[in-house]
C-alpha cells in the first residue's frame, strides 16, 4: 500500500511516499515560507524521480495540525484535491504526534513543540511503548511556557527529549529551570513527512482513515484575527 503525505504545518514544506516496508521517496524544504508556490512542484519532481505517478497511491496522508493556520490549509487543500480526483482515503495526523516519531525508542519522554506565537508553544509528550508504539502522555495543547515547564518537571527524573521549531526559541528558558533537557540533532528535529507517513500507513493498513470531505485542519485555538472580533 503506497500512501503519500504532506506535511506543511511550519516553516518546512515535506512530503513521502512510504509504502508497509519502506520509505520510497522524501522532500523536505526547511527554507522560506513559501508552501503555495513550493509544494506542488516539489511534489511533482519527487513523484517523477522515483517513477511514480499520483495515480499509484492508495490513500493520503495529512498532517492537520496544529501550526500555521495558513500552512495547514494549503497542505489539505492539496491533498484533499488530491483524494477527491482518485476517489482514494484520507489519514489525517497530528502535527505533534509525528514529531515525537522522529524518535520512536526514545527512553525517555519526547516532547515536542511548535512556536505558537504570544510565549505560547503548541505541545504534547509522548513516551515510546513496544506494543503500541508513540503513546501521548498529555494530549496536543497550547499553553506558556512556563506552564509547560511546570508539567515537564515532573518527568525530571529521567531523559526528556525536546524537537520541534519552538526549541530556539525557548530552549534557553528550558534549560535554566530543566537543566537535563536533552534537544536532539538537527536532522531529527523538523517535521518530516516520513514519519507522519510512516502512521499512515500503519493507520491506512487498518482503514483507520477518512473520507476527504470529512477531514479538516485542526487549529486548537482561533487565529489572533478571529479572537479580535469576539
Amino acid at each position: 500500500m503506497k500512501v503519500l503525505t504532506v506535511d506543511t504545518a511550519t516553516i518546512v514544506a515535506t512530503a513521502a511516499v512510504v509504502d508497509e516496508n519502506k520509505l520510497i521517496c522524501e522532500t523536505i524544504v526547511n527554507f522560506q515560507k513559501k508552501h503555495s508556490e513550493k509544494l506542488m512542484p516539489a511534489i511533482d519532481h519527487m513523484l517523477k524521480d522515483a517513477g511514480l505517478t499520483i495515480q499509484d497511491m492508495d490513500a493520503f496522508g495529512i498532517v492537520n495540525g496544529p501550526g500555521s493556520f495558513t500552512g495547514l490549509r494549503i497542505g489539505m487543500a492539496t491533498v484533499k484535491g488530491f483524494a477527491q480526483a482518485l476517489d482514494k482515503p484520507v489519514i489525517p495526523i497530528s502535527t505533534l504526534e509525528a514529531l515525537a516519531y522522529n524518535l520512536p525508542y526514545a527512553d525517555g519522554v519526547v516532547c515536542p513543540i511548535l512556536d505558537a506565537q504570544r510565549s505560547q508553544v503548541y505541545t504534547g509528550l509522548f513516551r515510546f511503548n513496544e506494543e503500541e508504539g508513540m503513546v501521548a502522555e498529555l494530549e496536543d495543547s497550547v499553553m506558556d511556557i512556563e506552564a509547560l515547564i511546570g508539567i515537564l518537571q515532573n518527568y525530571a527524573d529521567g531523559p526528556i527529549y525536546l524537537l520541534g521549531d519552538g526549541v530556539p526559541r525557548f530552549y534557553e528558558t528550558m534549560v535554566e529551570a530543566l537543566p537535563g533537557i536533552i534537544k536532539v540533532k538537527q536532522h531529527l528535529f523538523m517535521n518530516r513527512a516520513s514519519s507522519a507517513g510512516t502512521l499512515a500507513v500503519e493507520r491506512a493498513l487498518k482503514k483507520q482513515w477518512q473520507d476527504y470531505k470529512s477531514v479538516e485542519p485542526v487549529y486548537i485555538r482561533p487565529s489572533y484575527a478571529e479572537e479580535q472580533k469576539k
